[in-house]
């Protein structure tokens, strides 16, 4: 067991012994549930994180645990050596969830995203019949993929990029809502896929023009280029809809999902595809050890079965509206602009007195609420999804209460 510390001793043992890579605030959390966590010194607090709306469902989705545990005290590790009584059960329900023919399970994020670059270019050699070596992903500035080399190549942001070269070559970088520039970029016969955020979350959650998502894939069709939807951070209900594709009614060639996919108790990713694409792949020719484990294969069960069992998509679209609608009402000159769909959102905050988005933050936090700032000047609140109107009026008074102390 783990000796109990206190918020000083575990952020003096993280800053001496771990890599300085995270900017946390000051808060030391060591216990969560539904949308609160605790600190060490039991302080609670709304989180209107969510771990990256990794925590979707709650903290300690008490069903979501209790399949973990269960799985874990049975199997949970065989490698994909051998088959498993859980992967098969897992891979059809969320076929049959999502709409597809077939699903490619592993960990991370960004392990999804990396498969599904490596199907794009598969079907672009094999189908679409593009030279070899010379097919080309289209990416939106501004992205966030993830952080692995392949990945920070195409990223727009200095602080991902810089001095991690040389970089992997077959990207092209177009202005994200810019249906133009996408149809301009798709004249080149070479590009197989395009890959973007529904919402870049990342970003400051800039959500595109209504008609951007169908106008880009109306696109991709005509040109036979694959139309690759990062979902990772906006599906499994954060925005009001499963997907927040299913807002404009489109479906992806290829999906990619993550995080809330677990619940947020165990690292859960998945791409999904139909048979032209996915079956392109043999054995051997890509894999993961931990992908597709017992555990995370009942986990994602689970988790998917909470989203619809408490109908949390539509909780999402009304307590998205409300909160909106709240920070809209905060009589403030730092409120420059409320963004966001469903219960992923966005106040860009307007400096004042030399005070920006992290002061707000650690004045929210002092009140009783845990968000991040993005890009210095934007604060992103995406709580659970299970948070009720009551708590979300509570949270909102937290934040005009510690926006108007400035």
């Amino acid at each position: 067991m783990f000796e109990k510390i206190t918020s000083q001793q575990a952020i003096e043992l993280e800053d001496k012994y771990g890599a300085h890579n995270y900017h946390p605030l000051p808060v030391v959390l060591s216990r969560g549930d539904g949308p609160f966590v605790w600190d060490a010194e039991g302080k609670r607090y709304y989180d209107f994180l969510s771990a990256y709306s990794a925590v979707n469902q709650g903290h300690c989705h008490p069903k979501i645990v209790r399949t973990m545990v269960d799985q874990a005290n049975t199997l949970t590790l065989t490698s994909r050596a051998f088959y498993n009584d859980a992967l098969g059960v897992y891979e059809k329900y969320i076929t049959e969830y999502f709409g597809f023919d077939r699903v490619l399970p592993m960990n991370t994020g960004v392990e999804a995203v990396e498969t599904a670059l490596k199907l794009a270019r598969r079907w672009g050699y094999e189908k679409k019949g593009i030279p070899a070596g010379e097919a080309k992903i289209i990416v939106c500035e501004q992205n966030f993929h993830g952080r692995t080399t392949t990945v920070i190549s195409f990223s727009t942001d200095p602080e991902a990029r810089v001095n991690y070269g040389p970089y992997t070559p077959g990207f092209v970088t177009i202005p994200y809502n810019d249906t133009e520039a996408l149809s301009v970029a798709l004249e080149d016969p070479t590009v197989a896929g395009f890959l973007v955020e529904p919402i870049q979350g990342e970003a400051g959650v800039n959500v595109p023009a209504d008609g951007y998502l169908k106008a880009c894939q109306e696109l991709c069709r005509e040109k036979n280029v694959l139309f690759i939807a990062d979902e990772v951070q906006t599906g499994i209900a954060r925005t009001g809809k499963l997907l927040c594709c299913d807002h404009e009614a489109v479906r992806p060639d290829v999906l990619i999902l993550g995080k809330a996919l677990s619940g947020g108790v165990y690292p859960v990713s998945a791409v999904l595809a139909d048979d032209d694409i996915m079956m392109l792949i043999k054995p051997g020719q890509h894999g993961s050890t931990f992908g597709g484990n017992p555990v995370a294969a009942r986990v994602a069960v689970t988790a998917l079965e909470v989203v619809k069992d408490e109908n949390l998509a539509d909780n999402a679209a009304q307590m998205g509206q409300i909160f909106r609608k709240e920070m809209r009402s905060i009589q403030s000159d730092m409120v420059e602009l409320v963004r966001g769909k469903g219960l992923l959102n966005a106040v860009i905050i307007r400096p004042k007195n030399g005070k920006e988005a992290w002061d707000v933050c650690m004045k929210m936090a002092e009140n009783g609420l845990l968000a991040k700032p993005t890009h210095r000047h934007i604060i992103r609140f995406a709580p659970p999804l299970v948070i009720n109107e009551a708590q979300v009026m509570e949270a909102a008074d937290i934040i005009r209460r510690s926006i108007l102390s400035f």
